[in-house]
């Protein structure tokens, strides 16, 4: 039987914008991490690129989500689109002149946290627009599988081209930004704006106000932020990868994709078979699991167990963000869906780069081996406090409230 999201021409659009931004982004931070070790082989300055990448989402947060409700989402999302290509322009240029510096980084960095800072809300409130509400668990799980198939790719391809230097890996990436700036702009849906109320504190501060309201959608979106930022280990893997596992850049580039591998395989049948009972036992569970693989990948010396460890990670992992995501989405009223998922995205946001941040100073403290192996615990602790915190997400049976 053929998948009913077929039958939706705009959101296969969509899906193909996602896998070629997400294989840009994912090429680029494989680049940009491993120029930015060669530099100076310092753990600190791999956190300080996460949290130059989450800064800025976190200042700009009561601006994007008004402009992602007011303002045609596919044209917001065409302009981010080619300013990451202008970035990738200026990083190709300062890499063949040999003035790319750990400042200059760090500033390109800050750049692409602005840009993602509107990119990100206005990504996730365009997918509910595409597809009838009962099918939306299955899309957002189909995206996900799309964009996982990039993140396996991108790092692969980026850390073998990487040979031939960052300007060709940054090069690549700028033309796969065109495209998808391209096929955003071929996604059709009825755009209606909010309202043209007067901008005031309540309006600035309704997408805080909606999650608080609702506990069951804040103790999911909190997890995955506690769970990810102590549990992450993303910037570490050069350290890993030089140090620990004595490979190269393209075996970086595989550990990188690891994760996305394991999430692929887990999205791909999630879409084929939604979680249907028991939404709340099921991901706190894969929360517990990830954390496991974490510290499994923290305590490994050898490359293919730690590459089966990150594998696990993402496929645990991936569970609880189509979880959380469809809580979020199916919930949320479309005309503030863009100041919600502004927050969401600092949630998102924070678990990632601010995670990198946080991986960097540890490591910088306790050594590699030790900052990841704590953030598993950590991320252990976390799901039975939640549990606690949240009784009624531990119960929650399904999807929708009906």
């Amino acid at each position: 039987m053929a998948n009913p999201l077929f039958a939706f021409p705009s959101f296969l659009y969509f899906v193909a914008n996602r896998v070629a931004t997400t294989m840009a982004s994912q090429m680029m931070m494989v680049a940009v991490g491993w120029q930015m070790y060669e530099l100076t082989g310092n753990a600190y300055d791999l956190g300080l690129v996460g949290l130059c990448q989450f800064a800025p989402s976190l200042a700009l947060i009561l601006v994007v989500g008004h402009v992602a409700d007011r303002y045609d989402r596919r044209r917001i999302m065409a302009i981010c689109l080619g300013l990451q290509m202008v970035v990738t322009a200026v990083l190709v240029w300062g890499t063949l002149a040999g003035w790319v510096s750990r400042e200059a980084i760090l500033i390109a960095s800050i750049c692409l946290g602005v840009i993602k800072a509107f990119q990100m809300p206005t990504q996730q409130a365009i997918a509910p627009l595409l597809v009838p509400g009962t099918l939306l668990p299955r899309a957002l799980a189909l995206s996900s599988a799309g964009a996982q198939t990039a993140t396996i790719i991108g790092p692969a391809i980026g850390g073998f081209v990487y040979v031939a230097g960052a300007h060709a890996v940054y090069g690549i990436c700028g033309v796969l930004f065109i495209v998808a700036a391209v096929l955003i702009l071929m996604v059709r849906f009825d755009h209606a704006p909010a309202p043209r109320e007067r901008v005031s504190m309540q309006t600035l501060l309704a997408g805080l106000t909606f999650i608080w309201n609702r506990k069951e959608v804040l103790g999911a979106v909190s997890l995955d932020l506690f769970a990810v930022l102590l549990g992450g280990a993303t910037a570490l893997l050069p350290i890993f990868a030089k140090d620990i596992l004595h490979v190269d850049a393209w075996g970086m580039g595989l550990l990188r994709s690891a994760p996305a591998v394991g999430a692929l395989l887990m999205s791909v049948y999630l879409s084929a078979r939604p979680i249907e009972r028991s939404v709340g036992k099921v991901m706190f569970g894969a929360v517990a699991a990830y954390g496991v693989a974490t510290i499994v990948f923290g305590l490994s010396t050898s490359f293919w167990l730690s590459f089966a460890a990150l594998l696990a990670s993402g496929m645990f992992d991936m569970v609880s963000v189509v979880i959380r995501q469809s809580l979020v989405q199916l919930q949320t009223p479309n005309e503030i869906r863009g100041r919600v998922n502004a927050v969401n995205s600092i949630f998102i946001g924070a678990s990632n780069q601010l995670g990198e941040f946080e991986s960097g100073m540890t490591a910088g403290w306790f050594g590699a081996v030790g900052s990841v192996v704590l953030g598993g615990v950590g991320t252990l602790i976390i799901v039975g406090s939640w549990m606690r915190l949240f009784p009624a997400l531990t119960r929650r049976q399904q999807l929708t409230d009906h």
